[in-house]
C-alpha cells in the first residue's frame, strides 16, 4: 500500500475509479471536472496491485472568514473501490491531507457528507443548515429579461453579489469573476445554466439550475421586490412538469426546511482563533485547554486576549499559548461553539469538556461565525 499526493499530471489517472465509485455522475460532468477542476487541485491517492484504490481530492477556494480571507480546501471525491473498503484507506488520506493543510496553516477544511457519522471521528462538526424547499412556481409575464448567462457576464454577476449579498455574511466562498465563470460552466456540464434577471440592463437577481431527474436550483439571489418575478422564472424553466424544482439556499418561508450540509474540520487553531472577532463593546481575557487527537499541535493551553492600543483593533483577537487553564474544550466541540452551531450550554455537555463559570462569560464575548453561505457542490 502507497499513499502520495499527485502530481498534477498524473490527476486523470483518477478519473476511472471516479467512475467506478459514482456511478451518478455524467460524462458530459466528469469531462467538465476533469478539464476545469483539477487544474488547480490537489490529489491524494493510495495504491495497491499496481493500481489507485483509494482517492481524496482538495478544490481550492477563497474564503472570506469575517474581516479577513483565507486559503481553504473543500474535500470532495473521498472514494474507495469496493474491493478495497474497509482497510482504513480514507482514514489514511483523511490524516494525511489534514497534516499537509495545517502545515500551510489553513484555518478549516469543508466538505459536504454523504452520511455525518463517517466523518465524526475525525472532528468535523456540521456548522451550516441549508434553506430547502420545493417550489412550482407562478404562472404570469415577468417585469424582467430572463436570460442565461455567459462567461462575459461573471464580472457583474461577481460585482451583484459583493454589493447587495457579501455584507449579510461573515463565511462564505469569495465570488469573483473566476468563480462565476466556472459556476457557468458546471452547471452547463449538468444540462442547464445560471439565469439573470436583467431590470434595465442591470441584473436584479440570478440563480443557477440543473436538469437531470428533475429541476433543480441553486443559490437564488435576487433583490426583494423581484421575489414574484423568481417564482415566475421557476414557473416557466419547469415547463409544464408535473414534479416542482427542488430549491437550495434560498429565501427562507412557511415550507423551507433547514438541512444539515456542511461539515467544517478547524486546522490551524492559532490562525483560525485570530480570524475571530470579539463582540462589540466586549474585551475579552481567557485560556483554555485544547484536546485535539489527530493534530495534535492544537493540543496547548490557548489565551485570548483583546488587542489593545489600535484604533478600531480592540474587537481582534490576539492568541499565544500559556500555562494556566479555565477549562477544556475538546477541537470538535469548540468547532460547534465557534461557528454558532451549538449554544455553550450544549456543548459544555460533551463528553471531556470542562468549562468553568469565568471561561463561560468570556467565551461568550466572542462573535460566532453563525452567518455561514457554503453551498458548494464540487
Amino acid at each position: 500500500m502507497q499513499l502520495r499526493k499527485l502530481d498534477g499530471s498524473e490527476h486523470s489517472l483518477t478519473r476511472e475509479l471516479w467512475e467506478k465509485v459514482f456511478k451518478e455522475d455524467s460524462k458530459e460532468f466528469l469531462d467538465y471536472y476533469y478539464f476545469i477542476k483539477v487544474r488547480d487541485n490537489q490529489i491524494y491517492v493510495i495504491e495497491e496491485d499496481g493500481e489507485i484504490r483509494s482517492m481524496l481530492q482538495l478544490n481550492p477556494y477563497t474564503l472570506q472568514v469575517d474581516k479577513k480571507q483565507f486559503s481553504c480546501n473543500y474535500i470532495i471525491a473521498v472514494a474507495t473501490e469496493e474491493g478495497y473498503r474497509k482497510r482504513g484507506y480514507m482514514g489514511e488520506l483523511l490524516r494525511k491531507s489534514m497534516r499537509d493543510m495545517y502545515g500551510r496553516k489553513e484555518p478549516f477544511t469543508f466538505l459536504m457528507p454523504a452520511a455525518e457519522a463517517i466523518y465524526t471521528p475525525y472532528d468535523f462538526r456540521f456548522i451550516y443548515k441549508q434553506n430547502q424547499t420545493e417550489m412550482y412556481g407562478k404562472e404570469g409575464n415577468m417585469e424582467v429579461d430572463l436570460r442565461d448567462a455567459g462567461i462575459g457576464d461573471a464580472s457583474d454577476m461577481a460585482e451583484f453579489f459583493r454589493e447587495y449579498f457579501a455584507p449579510l455574511y461573515q463565511v462564505y466562498a469569495v465570488r469573483d469573476e473566476k468563480y462565476y465563470q466556472t459556476m457557468v460552466f458546471e452547471q452547463m456540464s449538468e444540462n442547464g445554466g445560471v439565469k439573470l434577471m436583467k431590470q434595465a440592463g442591470h441584473i436584479v437577481g440570478m440563480f443557477a439550475y440543473a436538469r437531470e431527474d428533475n429541476l433543480y436550483i441553486r443559490e437564488p439571489l435576487y433583490l426583494k421586490q423581484y421575489e414574484k418575478d423568481f417564482q415566475k422564472a421557476v414557473y416557466r424553466l419547469r415547463d409544464k412538469a408535473e414534479a416542482p424544482a427542488k430549491v437550495y439556499a434560498g429565501n427562507e418561508g412557511a415550507e423551507t426546511k433547514k438541512v444539515p450540509t456542511i461539515m467544517v474540520r478547524i486546522l490551524h487553531l492559532q490562525t483560525f482563533l485570530e480570524s475571530l472577532c470579539v463582540k462589540e463593546g466586549e474585551r475579552l481575557n481567557c485560556s483554555f485547554a485544547v484536546l485535539d487527537p489527530i493534530l495534535t499541535a492544537n493540543s496547548r493551553v490557548w489565551k485570548l486576549q483583546s488587542v489593545e492600543n489600535s484604533i478600531g483593533a480592540d474587537r481582534l483577537i490576539q492568541v499565544q499559548e500559556t500555562e494556566d487553564s479555565e477549562g477544556v474544550l475538546t477541537i470538535s466541540a469548540l468547532t460547534s461553539l465557534l461557528f454558532g452551531y451549538k449554544t455553550l450550554e450544549e456543548v459544555s455537555q460533551e463528553e471531556d469538556v470542562v468549562i468553568s463559570e469565568k471561561l463561560a462569560g468570556e467565551l461568550q464575548k466572542i462573535q460566532p461565525l453563525n452567518q455561514t453561505y457554503l453551498n458548494e457542490v464540487v
